[in-house]
């Protein structure tokens, strides 16, 4: 498992940098994952924001064409955990209509269900896409 290196300054947080390569979904799931069990949290919370790290990764991976990528898990407010993503890419992701036999195309669908929001922010050297996460009761 990854051991998450915190933020120096800022709300509590963790994040790495690594290549655009699929080993990364695995890595940036394992840092999340550690991230929430440091804060004290378990259960479907930590399996739904795991899952929604891996497709914002995937996405990034797929479809943005750099080389590298930042993977960030952060508590901005105490009932709050917002996962981002950032790349150099300018493109946002755009939601696709997925057959009942295609293999892709529902990670933004999945991450809308799971997440209290999410969104883009571009950047001058690329973008953020970030999820929200309601902590439960």
């Amino acid at each position: 498992m990854t051991t998450p290196r915190p933020h120096a300054i800022g709300s509590p947080g963790y994040s790495e940098t690594w290549p655009s390569e699929p080993r990364t979904a695995r890595r940036s799931r394992e840092l999340v994952k550690a991230a929430l069990c440091a804060w004290g949290f378990d259960g479907e919370f930590v399996d739904q924001a795991v899952l929604v790290t891996s497709e914002l990764v995937t996405n990034s991976i797929l479809h943005s064409g750099c080389q590298l990528l930042r993977v960030t898990v952060a508590r901005p407010r105490a009932r709050l955990v917002q996962i981002s993503v950032e790349d150099t890419s300018r493109s946002k992701p755009t939601n696709r209509e997925a057959g009942p036999k295609d293999e892709q195309g529902r990670g933004l669908l999945l991450i809308s269900a799971l997440a209290a929001n999410w969104d883009v922010e571009l950047r001058h050297s690329g973008k953020t896409v970030f999820a929200e996460m309601v902590v439960p009761d």
